[in-house]
């Protein structure tokens, strides 16, 4: 199930990464990741959408803050799929979170809206128009999980599942126990993937640092896109290691800071 054509409510579907200067960082994931990007913004329109595709589909998308106030610096966002961003906005207010702004029609063909759980951090709310969401997932140079670190994961387990209906098992992670997301009825990933087929996402110790959403993308060799990555003016934020056995991971920075992960599973 790599390639894909939508997803179900309440499953993560794709990712952005807001950024002061969209184009340089259009180019450092292309060249880091093999991606091909397009500016879907017109050349007299202000800001920029660059819409990111492998093998022709699309993976992820570089764009400068529209719609909602930008993030004090450049960052990731996960972006989950519901039937209307108006009444995601309302659950999330309903459930103690925050509406960034109000719903708006993005550029890429969909609705949105930008929203923070209880304890900040943000993630956004995808009603698919033309855009349904990832092309492709879960293979190299393309993304396959998004994770919460959150300081109060009792307070996120309520959250989302009163936002999402998510639930939540542990899963031993090395010497660290991680939990898992699941949505109910749910089913995706590879038979062959080294979790459950209905997670969704995963919840880590915050680790002293702001709740925030991350991303994960796989990769055929950690050391050698970590190696790249600073190649390209980013920077290795923690180095390649093994948190477990069959998993190489390693947590990257592209030049303008907004952090993210890249992975090897033996499995996949």
């Amino acid at each position: 199930m790599s390639e894909r054509d939508g997803f179900a409510p309440g499953v993560p579907c794709w990712v952005a990464t807001v950024q002061s200067e969209p184009e340089s960082a259009a180019r450092f994931y292309c060249e880091l990741f093999g991606w091909d990007a397009t500016n879907l913004m017109p050349d007299d329109h202000p800001g920029d959408y660059f819409m990111c595709r492998l093998r022709g589909r699309p993976v992820a998308a570089v764009v400068s803050a529209h719609g909602a106030p930008p993030p004090p610096s450049a960052a990731w966002g996960t972006h989950v799929w519901v039937d209307s961003a108006e009444e995601a906005a309302a659950k999330v207010d309903d459930a103690g979170g925050s509406v960034i702004g109000t719903p708006f029609d993005s550029p890429a063909g969909g609705r949105q809206v930008v929203l923070a759980d209880p304890a900040g951090a943000v993630f956004c709310a995808w009603e698919p128009g033309e855009h349904r969401g990832a092309g492709l997932v879960n293979e190299p140079s393309a993304w396959a999980m998004s994770a919460l670190s959150t300081p109060d994961p009792e307070a996120a387990k309520a959250f989302y599942g009163a936002v999402f209906g998510w639930e939540t098992s542990a899963f031993g992670m090395g010497d660290a126990e991680m939990t898992m997301w699941h949505r109910p009825g749910y089913v995706g990933g590879e038979p062959s993937q080294p979790v459950p087929r209905d997670v969704v996402a995963i919840m880590l110790p915050a680790n002293d640092a702001p709740a925030n959403w991350s991303v994960d993308f796989w990769v055929s060799d950690v050391d050698e896109t970590a190696a790249q990555a600073e190649e390209l003016g980013g920077s290795a934020i923690v180095p390649p290691f093994e948190p477990m056995p069959g998993f190489t991971q390693a947590v990257l920075a592209d030049p303008a800071g907004a952090t993210f992960s890249v992975t090897r599973v033996s499995a996949a």
